[in-house]
């Protein structure tokens, strides 16, 4: 793309990142934990933390990442949302990755961004819904690491878009397919299932929780489904903290009793990666044919869904039509905002 002459905005698509290697698996959790988004103790407790828990679980990530080639597919997936939204955005846009726990790092980010000369950037965290443990973290360490480089340039941020219509239309139009599918085995349930967070970060604020159950119920009703039986339900619990619920687990069994199909639809997932294509994939349909649930349909992540991809550029061109807009709904006010 030429930007010759015209005005250069750079557009920062930030997520969870993931290893790029076997050998990375283990730094990557060590970065993930050593956050204090993630593990609030103080720096030199949440440090031996972060040793410990890496060191523990690199072993069975190593096995997670091996069923995925040796390496997350998170980076490529972004690399191609970007691609496909600079081609909606046009002249003058262009795409960059910061991912948080792995490369590109943020700094790596920030220092193409100074050379390519950006007149501006775009902020656009490709997570829906708010949390300060994903949105948060990566906007603390993107002003960090934008004034240590001297990356002075006027920035706006998108904080969250989790009703935007069409990440609603593309999620309505991906959960239909699906439902269409399982129905052949009886009247489907849709289980939108959410990455899960600690009781405790909601009790302090977090808006995570509240935003996903607006996006569920938005793209329940866009399906034009009549009847539609659906409910929100959050994975990949870790540690021994109390978290938020139903878990997925508890949804499945529940649908086992109840001897219905279900459709698995990952609401604060845009892209494809661990969490889906194996625990979603793999684990959560095993334990489906072992309670004999009567069919087990996962709906594809958002990826490039056209729809999805022309809501992205929605939320750049006019991001006061959607930056606060969320908790307005809600009552109350982002950390972000």
């Amino acid at each position: 793309m030429s930007e010759a002459g015209g005005r250069k905005t750079a557009v920062v698509l930030f997520n969870l990142g993931g290893p790029d290697s076997l050998d990375a698996v283990k730094p990557f959790l060590f970065n993930l934990f050593n956050d204090p988004a993630i593990i609030g103790a103080p720096a030199l407790i949440r440090w031996l933390l972060a040793k410990y828990i890496s060191a523990k679980r690199a072993p069975t990530a190593r096995g997670i990442y091996q069923m995925l080639g040796g390496r997350s597919p998170l980076v490529p997936e972004t690399e191609a949302q970007g691609r496909a939204l600079e081609h909606v955005l046009g002249h003058g846009f262009r795409c960059f990755i910061a991912m948080r726990y792995w490369h590109p790092f943020t700094y790596e980010t920030v220092a193409a961004i100074r050379e390519w000369g950006a007149d501006e950037v775009v902020l656009l965290p490709l997570y829906p819904q708010f949390s300060t443990t994903t949105t948060g973290s990566s906007l603390k360490e993107w002003h960090k690491q934008a004034e240590r480089q001297g990356l002075v340039v006027p920035t706006r941020m998108a904080c969250c878009y989790p009703t935007e219509p069409g990440l609603v239309d593309a999620m309505a139009d991906l959960a239909k397919a699906g439902h269409q599918e399982a129905a052949a085995a009886g009247k489907p349930r849709i289980l939108f299932s959410a990455h899960g967070l600690p009781k405790s970060v909601i009790a302090k604020g977090d808006p995570y929780q509240a935003q996903v159950e607006l996006t569920a119920a938005a793209v329940a009703s866009a399906t034009g489904i009549a009847d539609l039986d659906w409910a929100i339900c959050y994975q990949s619990r870790v540690g021994p903290m109390e978290w938020i619920g139903p878990s997925t687990e508890a949804e499945l069994e529940r649908a086992a009793r109840d001897g219905v199909p279900v459709v698995i639809v990952p609401v604060a997932f845009v892209s494809e990666h661990s969490e889906t294509l194996v625990e979603l994939d793999i684990e959560y349909r095993h334990k489906a044919d072992q309670l004999g649930i009567p069919a087990y349909v996962r709906v594809p992540a958002l990826g490039c869904h056209p729809a999805f991809i022309r809501g992205l550029a929605e939320v750049i061109h006019r991001p006061q039509a959607f930056t606060g807009q969320a908790c307005k709904r809600l009552g109350r006010v982002c950390p972000s905002c």
